[in-house]
């Protein structure tokens, strides 16, 4: 009986257990995502400047900040969904979707669509995280749907 009490505390916990607040990772140490938009691969800058994680679900965070491509810039806000973390000793991995609006200024603005895949190292001495490598894969596709992209960015 003990044994069996002693499972379904260990269960509870586990199932119970909080997602750690990665927001800063999201923030990128204030440096934008770089990368390509389109088939000719435009130079695409993406910066996160507030990220928050959702208090009723700990796999959500609340992101804001600016897209700029070319002389377009536009402010957007969305989420980005945890739904897989693999960890070992020293690193772990963690894979996701997000989904960002851009303020409807016209034919230049739409949605950011895609998946993304964090990777970092546990540096166990300091107890921090160090050489996070962050990389975002998706789509944009205009509000009027007349354009869609391929995007691919890059943390620095």
């Amino acid at each position: 009986m003990k044994k069996l009490l002693l499972l379904f505390i260990l269960a509870a916990n586990f199932m119970l257990g909080q997602m750690p607040d990665i927001s800063n990772a999201w923030l990128n140490n204030s440096k934008p995502y770089v990368g390509t938009i389109g088939s000719k691969g435009q130079e695409l800058k993406l910066k996160i400047n507030t990220a928050e994680q959702n208090k009723k679900n700990d796999q959500e965070y609340f992101v804001s900040g600016y897209s700029l491509v070319d002389t377009n810039y536009a402010k957007f806000e969305g989420k980005i969904t945890i739904s897989k973390y693999k960890d070992s000793k020293k690193q772990g991995t963690v894979f996701g979707e997000y989904e960002l609006a851009e303020e409807n200024k016209g034919k230049h603005s739409g949605l950011f669509k895609g998946r993304f895949v964090y990777n970092f190292k546990w540096n166990r001495k300091t107890e921090k995280i160090e050489g996070e490598y962050i990389e975002l894969i998706g789509n944009w596709k205009s509000y009027d749907g007349t354009l869609e992209f391929k995007t691919n960015l890059k943390n620095q």
